[in-house]
């Protein structure tokens, strides 16, 4: 089977080298758990460090937003952007009815799940993307009445992600503490993967955790593993690491 690194230091190696190739994996985490850098991170080092070509699709923060934090790593988006590396997205704007500035967005006359799809395919195909990244799926709620139409937009969207071929991550908010793995309650059963981001504080202390909870095709570790975020990005620690530090 044919896997596709990740580029986050330390997980790898605990999904037998990386993602199976043409899966979807679901992040959750609640809020601050660090699954934007996460995500980026993935488009990133695919297109930096193995020539992958990823897209980059926000239905949350800003791409200007993005570009701006990412810097604090030294990742230069832009750079990317203009050799064609890295697409980006935007449909947080449109979700409210706001045109976006960015050359590739969703229509400000209203979110259409289904042309954001074509347009993602047809991405895909012009830029032989590798990666695509979703974030989030609970931002598809404010298009959609009823949760059950969500639930259909996200079978949609797993089923032609896998179709074009593309190795994926969506992204879902969690509420820390819950025994969930996603807000509607589909995504972890049409995912391939599913790897849970934890932000737990104890008494004047914060810690980040990793937990693979699924990975088909794969034997994956099952503990929690520490999580850092550096000046270079997320690690991932070995937990033996962990305890010696302490």
């Amino acid at each position: 089977m044919n896997r596709v690194k990740t580029g986050i230091q330390g997980l790898d190696n605990l999904v037998e080298g990386g993602i199976p190739q043409g899966r979807t994996v679901l992040l959750a985490g609640a809020c601050g758990t660090g699954k934007t850098i996460f995500g980026m991170q993935y488009i990133y080092e695919g297109a930096k460090t193995f020539s992958e070509p990823g897209i980059y699709v926000t239905l949350d923060e800003r791409p200007e937003l993005i570009r701006e934090d990412m810097l604090r790593f030294g990742w230069d988006l832009r750079g990317l952007e203009e050799k064609g590396l890295i697409q980006i997205i935007d449909g947080s704007l449109a979700k409210i009815g706001l045109p976006s500035e960015e050359e590739l967005s969703v229509p400000a006359s209203g979110f259409d799940l289904d042309k954001l799809l074509l347009e993602i395919m047809r991405l895909t195909k012009r830029t032989n993307a590798k990666r695509v990244v979703f974030d989030s799926i609970p931002a598809l709620g404010l298009n959609f009445e009823k949760d059950t139409d969500v639930r259909k937009a996200i079978l949609k969207i797993s089923y032609l992600l896998n179709r074009t071929g593309v190795t994926s991550i969506l992204t879902s908010e969690i509420v820390e503490g819950e025994n969930k793995f996603s807000k509607y309650g589909v995504e972890e059963y049409v995912a391939d993967g599913v790897i849970v981001m934890h932000y737990m504080g104890v008494g004047t202390q914060s810690n980040r955790t990793i937990h693979i909870r699924k990975m088909r095709a794969t034997k994956h570790s099952e503990e929690l593993h520490p999580l850092k975020i550096t000046d270079k990005g997320i690690k991932i620690e070995k937990i033996e690491d962990a305890y010696e530090k302490v």
